[in-house]
C-alpha cells in the first residue's frame, strides 16, 4: 500500500519546538516533498518544499528562519523542525510527494500524488 505517514505533532506552549516526521511506505521518495497546512476555516496553504536531492528549499515567508525541512533518503522519511512556534502556526499539517517534479513545483496542490492524514499542532499557552 503506498502512504505517507506524518508523525511528531502535538501541543507546545508558544516559542518551543516540535519536529515532524513524514515517512513514505510502499514507494521511494525520489522526487521533491512538500509539506502544507490548513487552519481551521483557512486554505490549505504551502509551508516548506525540499528537491529530490535535499539541495534546495524554500519556505512560507512567514517561517523562514524558524522551520527547517530536511531530507534522509535512505530512510525513506522527510522532516521538519519547527522553532519558535507561534500560535498561527496552529493547523494540521500535511506533507506532499510529487512523483513527477525532482525540484519543487510550488505549492499547487493538484502536482502532488500523494498526502499523508495530517498531524496536529497545536501552539497555545
Amino acid at each position: 500500500q503506498l502512504q505517507l505517514v506524518e508523525s511528531g505533532g502535538g501541543l507546545v506552549q508558544p516559542g518551543g519546538s516540535l519536529r515532524l516526521s513524514c515517512a513514505a511506505s510502499g514507494f521511494t521518495l525520489d522526487y521533491a516533498i512538500a509539506w502544507f497546512r490548513q487552519a481551521p476555516g483557512k486554505e490549505r496553504e504551502g509551508v516548506s518544499c525540499i528537491s529530490s536531492r535535499g539541495g534546495s528549499t524554500n519556505y512560507l515567508d512567514s517561517v523562514k528562519g524558524r522551520f527547517t525541512i530536511s531530507r534522509d533518503n535512505a530512510k525513506n522519511t522527510v522532516y521538519l523542525q519547527m522553532n519558535s512556534l507561534e500560535p498561527g502556526d496552529t493547523a494540521v499539517y500535511y506533507c506532499a510527494a510529487t512523483l513527477k517534479y525532482s525540484y519543487c513545483p510550488g505549492y499547487v496542490l493538484n502536482r502532488y500524488d500523494y498526502w499523508g492524514q495530517g498531524t496536529q499542532v497545536t501552539v497555545s499557552s
